[in-house]
């Protein structure tokens, strides 16, 4: 395989060389086209979100609508649904024991752990009917979002081509962007917080504020670490540029009134909303569900520098092995294993937010380390970087806030990319068009993979159980048997937010843990077994309850 790269390499470097306007005729016709249709601004960005969601609905063949895999999913999604019921929380469940689940706190309330951003984007689509619809309105969103952020950094049609670049590399087979993680949505904030920036800068407007304080509102309930990390140098750059252009008294309130007042009573307003959600979960305003999850089930270290407490002990097999032995042995605190994690982290991050093709701008890195413009993205990335390396887990979408900065800097360096010139040859032009060619390629590439040979995940056995349970009539309880080997990560305990009236009710069962006060809570209920580490997975009528056995 490296040696068919190698020689793919050589062989687009040689014609890059030889011929470096190679399809000139039609590439000025297609770039003459697209300059002429991006001076139409605001068309242009909502069609770019539109187009993100259209494509991705078109691949829908190949790419059907993707199931919850991870914990962190099934978390989101009971949040979508508490908020669907009209709740920001829900109350204990008596029978809470045998429903207890990764990243879901118990108590004081039943909740899950994350900020609340995912879970509200993610109502919006279950009301619709399918809370995947929520992920798909966010992808949209971030696509026109980026593309409008450009447009204040770059001509028209450079702000176009990144526009089309994140739709290639983001919207289309790829998972984390596909799936139930709110990864979109912190990009989207952090789109906005970048694009108000230069505006408020240049024209001092209210409304350029507010999008500013929107987008650091979309952070804060979102991922407010890396959201964080990413306004800060914003923040620095915004006081700097205030002092140096607003030396008089007169001059610098009139900025604080326009330009920085509507966006602080925005963010104020988001931590205020951000507290109350906090108190109704947690019972404190300052203590966040995920804080609190932490202390409740971890039992280990978020940073690399904090010592590691001994194990906690929990009933429930499954968090022993996940809290005790895979995470421990994983995420071990030493420097061998940090600096092997980091590498891993890094080549992980730039495969999913760059990959080869575009990498290839950043040939005029040097170029770009001069440009000034590239400043305050630079800060994004590293300071980005730095808070990478510094947390002990680490999953690409964590850093999603800093894809507006990524993006940002792929098209400053296109645009000095495209001006090399090597002994008389454009070789930037050819450079710069090839960027395009292998980013839709490398769609077309993934596309012909997921037909031929589509990924098939855990839960769609999960579902497949699901769907008939919900062909039958009544309501159910299912009872989650483990063998002592189960895949940990392959979780199959997770409710609904109003976990008496749904009807279908999972429940694990625990070793040395009597389930007759479970069984006479919902005694009303057809009670089922399923073993999910059997080749097969299927019901069965639990041993003394009248079960219908069902189509």
């Amino acid at each position: 395989m490296s040696l068919i790269v190698g020689l793919g390499i050589m062989v687009l470097g040689l014609v890059g060389w030889i011929r470096p306007l190679v399809g000139d005729r039609w590439f000025r016709a297609i770039e003459a086209r697209a300059v002429a249709i991006a001076r139409r601004k605001r068309t242009i960005f909502i069609g770019i979100g539109f187009a993100a969601g259209l494509a991705r609905l078109a691949v829908l063949p190949w790419q059907p609508v993707p199931p919850p895999i991870i914990h962190d999913e099934f978390s989101n999604l009971l949040a979508a649904d508490t908020f669907t019921h009209g709740r920001l929380t829900n109350p204990p469940h008596p029978m809470w024991i045998y429903f207890d689940t990764f990243h879901v706190l118990q108590h004081p309330t039943y909740a899950s752990k994350y900020p609340p951003a995912t879970g509200l984007v993610l109502m919006l689509g279950e009301l619709a009917g399918n809370p995947w619809f929520g992920t798909l309105l966010s992808m949209g969103l971030m696509c026109a979002a980026i593309t409008w952020m450009l447009q204040c950094w770059a001509p028209p049609e450079w702000a176009l081509l990144g526009g089309v670049l994140v739709l290639l590399r983001l919207c289309l087979f790829n998972y984390w962007f596909d799936s139930y993680l709110g990864a979109a949505i912190s990009a989207l904030g952090a789109a906005l917080v970048l694009g108000a920036f230069p505006r408020i800068v240049r024209s001092k407007r209210a409304v350029d504020s507010i999008w500013l304080g929107a987008g650091m509102v979309i952070l804060v309930l979102s991922r407010p670490f890396e959201g964080f990390l990413f306004c800060l140098p914003l923040a620095v750059m915004l006081a700097f540029t205030a002092r140096q252009q607003h030396r008089s008294r007169r001059s610098a309130v009139q900025f604080l009134k326009r330009a920085v007042l509507p966006a602080a009573a925005v963010l104020g307003a988001g931590l205020v909303w951000l507290a109350y959600y906090n108190w109704r979960v947690t019972g404190n305003a300052f203590l966040s569900p995920y804080l609190l999850y932490h202390k409740q089930y971890f039992g280990y270290p978020m940073f690399v520098w904090q010592s590691t407490p001994p194990p906690r002990h929990y009933s429930n097999p499954q968090f022993e092995v996940f809290f005790n032995q895979w995470h421990r042995t994983t995420y071990a605190l030493t420097a061998r294993r940090w600096s092997h994690r980091l590498s891993n982290n890094l080549f992980l991050w730039w495969l999913i937010y760059l990959g080869p093709a575009l990498t290839i701008p950043f040939i005029a890195l040097t170029r770009v380390l001069r440009d000034r413009k590239a400043r305050l993205p630079l800060w994004q990335v590293g300071l980005s970087l730095i808070g990478l390396a510094s947390i002990v887990w680490f999953q690409p979408h964590y850093t999603a806030p800093v894809f507006a900065a990524v993006i940002l800097l792929v098209v400053i360096a296109m645009r000095h990319l495209r001006r090399f010139v090597c002994s008389g040859r454009p070789v930037g032009i050819y450079l710069s068009r090839l960027v395009v060619v292998l980013a839709v390629d490398w769609v077309f590439i993934l596309g012909a993979h997921h037909a031929r040979d589509p990924e098939v995940p855990w839960s769609v056995e999960r579902n497949r159980i699901e769907q008939r349970l919900r062909a039958i009539p009544g309501q159910h309880l299912v009872l989650v048997d483990y063998s002592p080997d189960h895949e940990v990560h392959q979780e199959w305990v997770s409710n609904a937010a109003d976990i008496d009236r749904a009807k279908i009710v999972w429940a694990r069962e625990i070793p040395g843990l009597d389930l007759q006060p479970l069984l006479q809570y919902f005694s009303s209920r057809q009670v089922w077994v399923v073993r999910p580490d059997e080749d097969s997975p299927a019901l069965e009528a639990y041993p003394g309850h009248n079960s219908y056995p069902g189509p």
